[in-house]
Parts: structure tokens; sequence; C-alpha cells
């Protein structure tokens, strides 16, 4: 089996976190290393990872930048990245190293929601596919790359938002980027908060116009003012 790191980007989030980290600890084939990269440079989760065994490291809130931070730390052969608030599948080690194995570059989750689940989840999840494959997976799917074939493409883009649109993009022109059937669970709170179909259309809204040219950097500066 390849050696694994886990990168996760967190920004006050630590009960997510912590549930995360658990899950880590009682996979049956254990990643390498933990790497945490702390947006918001808490005491509280520099003592959760000391705890759960995990590498702390601070950083700027921003994903992009914390996601470059983490790889150019990590040590193992594959590089697997991690939002803080997902639920893992029972042995996502071995599935990836099966992809891995068969000559894949990297890979990504199916994407699912966690409970409580809406029934807008039944046409949202088979939508999130099939953008998945002919367009880009996102952060939340849980995205594995080679160590070699990251650094070759360059990474992530330093950026806040749609900071993986450029890493994936170069994976599948480097070789095969699998998409794996095993799901990561979803924590569905933001869609609960903001309504289904809302979130849904904001998402689209921010997707259409980073084609079309507009900054990340603008683009999550309006993200956040939508939610404050």
């Amino acid at each position: 089996m390849f050696s694994f790191s886990v990168i996760i980007p967190c920004y006050h989030d630590e009960k997510k976190l912590a549930q995360l980290l658990g899950q880590l600890q009682k996979l049956p084939h254990h990643p390498a290393e933990i790497i945490v990269v702390d947006g918001a440079n808490s005491q509280t989760c520099r003592d959760m990872c000391a705890q759960h065994g995990a590498c702390w490291v601070a950083s700027e809130p921003c994903r992009g930048r914390q996601l470059l931070q983490g790889a150019a730390l990590a040590q193992g052969e594959v590089f697997w990245f991690l939002h803080a608030d997902l639920r893992l599948p029972p042995d996502p080690l071995t599935a990836m190293t099966q992809a891995l194995a068969q000559g894949a570059v990297g890979g990504y989750f199916r994407f699912q929601f966690d409970a409580p689940r809406a029934w807008p989840a039944l046409i949202l999840e088979p939508a999130i596919a099939l953008r998945s494959r002919f367009g880009v997976p996102y952060g939340d799917q849980g995205i594995f790359v080679k160590r070699n074939a990251y650094f070759a493409i360059g990474g992530h883009a330093p950026w806040s938002l749609f900071e993986e649109v450029s890493l994936v993009q170069g994976l599948r022109r480097l070789g095969h980027f699998q998409p794996l059937l095993e799901p990561l669970w979803v924590d569905p709170r933001r869609w609960q908060r903001d309504g289904w179909w809302r979130r849904t259309w904001h998402n689209r809204q921010l997707a259409i116009r980073f084609a079309c040219g507009v900054s990340p950097d603008k683009l999550a500066e309006q993200y956040r003012a939508r939610r404050s």
C-alpha cells in the first residue's frame, strides 16, 4: 500500500474536525501522517491535533494557500485532501490504492449528502456526479493525487475559491483521473441554512462567473459578504 499524507484545511470548524480525526484513527489502514492547516490560528485546533496525533500548522485563511502549505510539508507518496466536515467510508485507503495501482495519477470520491437528508439530495447527487465526470470535482469530494504528479502540475491554485480547478485539469492532461464508487458524506448544513435550491443556484452562478473570467478573489469576497 502507498504511504498517504492527509491534508486538511480548517477555519473555525473544530467540532467537525475532531469527528474527522477520530474517523481517521479508526480506519483499518492508517495514513502515514495527518496535516491540519489552520487558517484561524486557533489554540483549540492546535490542542485537538495534538490529542489525535496530527501535525498542526498555522496559515492565512485562504484554502488554496492552506492546501499548498500542507502539501509542501507532506512526506507521503500520495496526498489526500479532505474538508473538515466530511464523513468517511469504511476503507478509503484501500479504494485509493487500487485505483493508483491500476495506473491512475489521482482521483476523487462520490459526493453524497449526509443525514439529515432531504428530497433535493436525490436530484443533486447524480447531477454533481455528472458535473464531476465531465467538469471538475470540488474539494469536498476527497481529491487524491500521487505526490510527483501534484508537484509536476504545480498543485492547487493559491485562491480561496475554485482552487482545485487547475489541479484537476492538469491531472487529466497528465494521466487517468479516477472517479471512485465509494462515497464521501458531505455535511448538508449549509444547504439547509441557505435553502437547497438557493444554495445550488448560487454555487452555479459562482462557477459560471469564474468560467467567464471573474477573479476568484473577487468571487470569494462576494461569497463572504453574502454569508455575513
